[in-house]
């Protein structure tokens, strides 16, 4: 029986397993409780080996320590692992776009270190779905996709509530999040709904729609936490302690805002959003006298201590409801609670309402799926929800409450009171509940689908069914890889038609191909460095660096580093540095082909000199603008990223996969060549180098060989590889 190991990614959540923050604030509601299950469920099948979720590692002292721990366990086969990146500080997920190339390469890292591949890598959110899909590239594995909400939805949400286009992308960089769920649609092996519903009323919205391998797999609750209020009452039956206090609190806290606290309790949970509609709730309540004798109210909004130092948008809602309780006078009659635990209490307040013949309120208009109700079911608690989206879906399957308009308040207290007043109707209501949510909600029935969904991928990847979308998986090799061969191109492997030797140099990089990387280094821009590989027919690179060094692409699907740009573009202004350059004497900007967004490139005059050079640094650092400044043959200049550069590029290239610098072998011919042949790094310098390249005359690393061009490369390539310290 094969057994998988699975890759889960939520990189914006505050996710710990020991006693979760669920509801903490935006970021840390169903999603992360979602996340945390499945983990957990997933490793207890037999089928699967081991269990890892990926998030982001926080160090701040307004969150817990908890978040700062590489790795949590959950158990023998279930880890949290935390990944770095944008800094330590708690961020929201809409900031953390600019950093995820850095979550990717941190965990390709993780992944060699463990020397241990996924058989799935599977994204949650569009943020997690995108490092998914880059490690699925990158390693030629399957890449499952859940949403949990869409951003074209949202926005249209947005513009509705009059919120601008420009402001939904400035603070929500929608633009980013529409464009990365449009292409998961056409490369995810499978994407993940819990509804028909997500399908159809909400992917509509997007031109690849059609592409996407859809699976509807509802989540569901743990039996062992969420069970039938009246298994209290058998004899068989034991509380943990854990569940002895938690009922204690739970019970403590709502009675002590109630008069009556025996009668019948209307229930709803949830963070403090605005689309949760706790204020319709409380309005139906407050303004139907009969349902406020025959029950009593309670709303769990999140978790809070002092509202005035909480975000605005939840200040606002918090406030409303209280404003709401005085204004209807419903003191003694409704709880709002400050605080529950995820784990321990809210089953408890489900079982609570349940044992009180109460009803639970998810007045949420159009939600995708609706957890909190399923939740209720498995408690036996009855429901009424919104008769569009997921608890539409999720009611008419299990007939387990009443679907009603919940924007319209008598409507919600017309149904609760035909509910508390109808003691058969309710048991029916409760039975039900409880009977779909261990057959058609328990999370493991979905951990049965989930991996018989995976079986189905991985064979369709071997025998090269459609349905696997096919991946480079260029990381594989890579980082395999016992040395790397760089080179530069012009002047160096050949010059004009002068190919001398060339024909030989391709011949040992095609012998050595399965335990070498091949890259190839260029000042030109990726099509003129194309044009100029094609016309000597090299094809078969591993690796594209171009631009002198501010692009790395792999394989000759010109696949894009994104974690370089992210590296180098620290402090890069180029904008504002190509306007300040166009007052100093002695350049004059190339054309528009000559140009790259990592890359301001420039023609010296014939008689610019190393004190011209000197003063262009000066120039430049009294304005505070810091960039690489290359001149070659003293003709062509070029800006770049301070991080960038051909050398900036192999050593990245070097650490992101694990292979030493000193396995590397790099040759060149030119003053843009330098930071790659010098150092750690096993450097060729052609015979046909430039006056540059004079300064490397005292680096033993740099080996002059006596020969030019291709030949000058096979040469210094034998002194190396006949050297046991390379080879050990």
């Amino acid at each position: 029986m094969k057994e998988y190991y699975i890759q889960l990614f939520s990189p914006h959540g505050l996710i710990r397993y020991h006693e979760p923050e669920i509801g903490r604030d935006k970021d840390t509601g169903g999603q992360v409780k979602y996340v945390l299950e499945l983990l957990e469920t997933l490793s207890q099948h037999p089928q699967v080996r081991k269990a890892d979720l990926f998030t982001r590692k926080i160090i701040d002292k307004r969150v817990a320590p908890d978040y700062g721990k590489d790795i949590e366990t959950v158990n023998d086969k279930a880890r949290i692992v935390r990944i770095t990146c944008g800094g330590n500080n708690y961020r929201q997920k809409e900031s953390l776009w600019d950093h995820l190339d850095e979550f990717v390469d941190r965990t390709i890292q993780f992944i060699e270190h463990e020397k241990d591949m996924p058989d799935v890598v599977h994204g949650h959110y569009a943020d997690g779905i995108y490092i998914a899909g880059q490690l699925s590239e990158v390693f030629g594995i399957p890449f499952f996709a859940t949403a949990h909400s869409l951003g074209r939805n949202k926005k249209n949400i947005l513009l509705q509530q009059g919120m601008t286009e420009e402001k939904i992308n400035e603070k929500f960089n929608m633009q980013r999040r529409i464009k990365e769920e449009e292409k998961y649609l056409e490369t995810a092996d499978a994407i993940i709904t819990s509804t028909n519903y997500i399908i159809e009323d909400q992917y509509k919205l997007y031109d690849n729609k059609a592409l996407g391998k859809f699976h509807v797999i509802p989540p569901g609750v743990n039996s062992h936490i969420f069970f039938p209020f009246y298994r209290l009452d058998m004899p068989s039956y034991n509380l943990t302690l854990e569940q002895e206090q938690a009922l204690y609190r739970v019970n403590s806290e709502i009675e002590r805002f109630l008069f009556q606290p025996a009668k019948p309790l209307v229930l709803s949970i949830g963070r403090a959003d605005k689309r949760k509609n706790f204020e319709t709730i409380i309005q139906a309540y407050g303004q139907d006298k009969e349902l406020q004798a025959m029950a009593n109210l309670a709303i769990f909004a999140g978790v809070r201590k002092d509202i005035s130092q909480m975000p605005p948008d939840e200040q606002e809602i918090l406030t409303n409801l209280l404003l709401l309780l005085d204004k209807y006078d419903l003191y003694g009659k409704m709880a709002i609670p400050k605080k529950n635990d995820p784990k321990f209490e809210v089953p408890e307040i489900y079982r609570i309402a349940a044992r009180k013949k109460g009803v639970f309120v998810n007045a949420t208009p159009g939600e995708n799926f609706g957890l909190t109700i399923v939740e209720a079911a498995g408690c036996g608690l009855p429901v009424i929800a919104s008769p569009t989206g997921g608890p539409k879906e999720i009611i008419e399957n299990s007939n387990n409450g009443i679907l009603v308009d919940v924007e319209d308040p008598a409507a919600i207290a017309a149904a609760l009171k035909k509910i508390i007043a109808d003691q058969s109707l309710w048991e029916e209501y409760s039975g039900n509940g409880i009977k779909a949510s261990t057959q058609d909600y328990s999370w493991e029935t979905h951990a049965n689908k989930y991996v018989e969904l995976l079986s189905k991928v991985l064979e369709g990847k071997h025998t090269g069914e459609k349905s696997y979308v096919p991946k480079t998986a260029y990381g594989k090799k890579l980082s395999a890889a016992q040395m790397a061969f760089v080179s530069d191109i012009d002047g160096t492997l050949f010059e004009e038609d002068n190919t001398e030797g060339l024909g030989e140099l391709l011949q040992w990089i095609k012998n050595n191909r399965e335990k070498m990387i091949f890259g190839v280094a260029s000042g030109r821009n990726r099509q003129l460095t194309l044009d100029g590989l094609h016309s000597k027919n090299i094809k078969d690179f591993d690796v594209l660096i171009c631009s002198a060094g501010s692009e790395i692409y792999y394989t000759d699907k010109l696949i894009p580093d994104y974690g370089y740009e992210n590296y180098i573009n620290r402090q890069w202004k180029r904008e504002e540095l190509k306007r300040v350059l166009e007052s100093f004497k002695g350049i004059h900007l190339q054309g528009p082909d000559a140009q790259w967004p990592f890359k301001l490139s420039y023609y010296v005059d014939e008689d610019f000199t190393r004190t011209d050079l000197q003063n262009l640094y000066k120039f430049l650092n009294d304005r505070k603008l810091r960039a690489k400044i290359l001149l070659t043959e003293n003709r062509y200049l070029d800006l770049l990223p301070f991080r960038s550069g051909k050398g900036s590029a192999v050593r990245y290239l070097s650490n992101k996969w694990k292979l030493p610098l000193e396995k590397f072998i790099t040759a060149g011919n030119s003053g843009n060549d330098i930071d790659m042949v010098r150092g750690r790094i096993r450097g060729i310098v052609v015979a046909n180098y430039s006056a540059e390249m004079q300064a490397l005359k005292n680096n033993r690393q740099a080996y002059f060989a006596r020969q030019p061009l291709a030949k000058g490369v096979l040469e210094g390539i034998h002194h190396y590889t006949s050297q046991d310290d390379f080879n050990d």
